[in-house]
């Protein structure tokens, strides 16, 4: 059929006040028949109409109710409709998923909201699209990993593009403009009320790996001057940061017990920040197990620390909204900044007390 030729049916307008209440869109043509209280529909294939209940028994059809689907449009439209229903299953399998009944009722609740678009798309492209596969997969994996809320927030990073194409449909369809309000929104204030385990001890993680930066940094860079033996560096790296991470983890307890936090308890934070202060202190004296140069091994140390630094401030700045920038550049520079003193401090201690290893 040509792009310009009409296309008739005859159908039922009460099954059409079932199937697309409580407004719909009609994209064969409309016109009222009185005889059997049936629709003839007859436009252009490549035009719609918007019919708003009330309107269509008693109220005639303007010429601008016609809406032209060019192909720059339907572009924008199918691309919208994948997105939002890989959105709704993506929630969905999560909902599923998760044992925590709130959080769940909250997927559900944005899972509905994703169908609900996808199904206003739908009647302007009149075509099913599916969900990605692959992308669904990416994104429940990367939430069951690192945690609902990080997941969730990494995925909606990328709606700055959708709510441009949703502006630009916008202006023809001025219904689609209340759909990129909702995904603004709804959507982020739903998130916002997930509740998770790793979120409320984020303080106690960040304790733990903050402390062992700046201070295995520093004792690192002066070991490795004053000893410059990789075995001797690794060992008392080790000691030292075992040793502080037992101290911190302890004082965390003691901390958490004094606040008597009802959501904290002082075990799990003590467990937290201990575990975090843990995993940093071997990975900046791995490069001493493995290497024999000690500045070779320094300066991989300090690869790892801003390695370190930089995904962890990314984990934030997404789950918590923290500023990325402001919050990276003020741990690098800590970091940096005892670790640049330390070397210093252990040149001199050598020199004054001629140490010889």
């Amino acid at each position: 059929m040509s792009k310009n030729s009409s296309i008739s049916c005859r159908t039922s307008a009460r099954f059409l006040r079932r199937l697309f209440a409580p407004s719909y869109c009609i994209t064969k043509g409309l016109a009222r028949d009185k005889r059997d209280r049936h629709l003839h529909l007859e436009i252009p294939a490549n035009r719609v109409i918007v019919v708003t209940m009330g309107t269509m028994d008693n109220t005639a059809l303007k010429r601008d109710e016609l809406i032209e689907i060019d192909s720059e449009l339907r572009a924008i439209l199918l691309s919208a409709q994948r997105t939002e229903i890989t959105e709704h299953e993506i929630y969905a399998r999560l909902a599923r998923d998760v044992s925590d009944a709130h959080n769940a009722e909250v997927l559900k609740r944005i899972s509905a909201e994703e169908l609900a678009h996808y199904q206003v798309l739908r009647r302007y492209t009149e075509q099913d699209v599916n969900a990605s596969r692959i992308r669904s997969a990416l994104c429940v994996s990367i939430a069951k990993i690192f945690g609902l809320t990080f997941g969730l927030k990494l995925m909606e990073l990328g709606e700055d593009r959708a709510q441009a194409a949703y502006r630009r449909a916008a202006e023809k369809i001025p219904e689609l403009a209340k759909i990129a309000r909702e995904e603004e929104e709804h959507e982020n204030s739903l998130l916002d009320m997930i509740d998770e385990e790793r979120l409320r001890y984020l303080s106690s993680v960040v304790l733990g790996l903050n402390d062992a930066l700046v201070e295995l940094t520093g004792a690192l860079a002066g070991f490795t001057f004053a000893f410059q033996r990789t075995e001797i560096i690794a060992a008392a790296g080790v000691v030292t940061g075992v040793s502080a991470s037992l101290s911190m983890a302890a004082s965390e307890f003691l901390s958490q017990r004094a606040e008597n936090s009802e959501r904290q308890t002082p075990l799990r934070s003590a467990l937290y920040t201990g575990m975090a202060y843990i995993a940093t202190v071997f990975l900046l004296v791995a490069p001493y197990a493995i290497l024999r140069n000690p500045y070779a091994c320094l300066g991989i140390s300090m690869a790892n620390a801003v390695l370190i630094i930089l995904l962890f401030t990314f984990y934030m700045a997404v789950a918590k909204g923290y500023p990325f920038r402001s919050r990276f550049l003020e741990m690098l520079g800590l970091s940096c900044g005892v670790a640049a003193f330390s070397f210093g401090l252990g040149y001199v201690i050598r020199a004054a007390f001629g140490i010889e290893v």
